[in-house]
């Protein structure tokens, strides 16, 4: 893989990663909240107001734009296996960002993720 393509595919996983960050970030300055018929519409314009959540939207567009002119260099079984290490880089930033946990389980798992991302692009 090239430098370029690898470049690509990493920018669209830091892309992805950074706009469910933000989209959780908005989330909580929202609130707990709940669809239904009588506030619909209320919720979907304070949801599309938020700033955080703007901001995660805009990463989601550009990422998918990123993400497929990295497929256009990559094989999809390739490139694929490459955005679970999002979940590994979401996993460390909730636990800094939010304060959310962070166990010898996960990151067990996360290592197993990332030597599994390193097997799958090296072979």
């Amino acid at each position: 893989m090239s430098a370029i393509s690898f470049s690509l595919l990493m920018l669209g996983v830091l892309l992805n990663a950074s706009a469910q960050l933000l989209l959780k970030a908005g989330t909580n300055a929202i609130g707990h909240f709940e669809f239904n018929a009588s506030n619909i519409l209320p919720v979907s314009i304070k949801l599309a107001m938020q700033p955080h959540i703007m901001g995660g939207v805009a990463c989601y567009v550009v990422s998918l734009v990123v993400w497929i002119m990295g497929l256009s260099r990559v094989p999809v079984s390739v490139a694929y296996p490459m955005l679970s290490i999002g979940y590994a880089l979401n996993a460390l930033a909730a636990w800094y960002l939010f304060g959310e946990s962070l166990t010898a389980q996960k990151l067990v798992g996360i290592g197993f993720i990332i030597g599994g991302v390193f097997l799958v692009t090296r072979g």
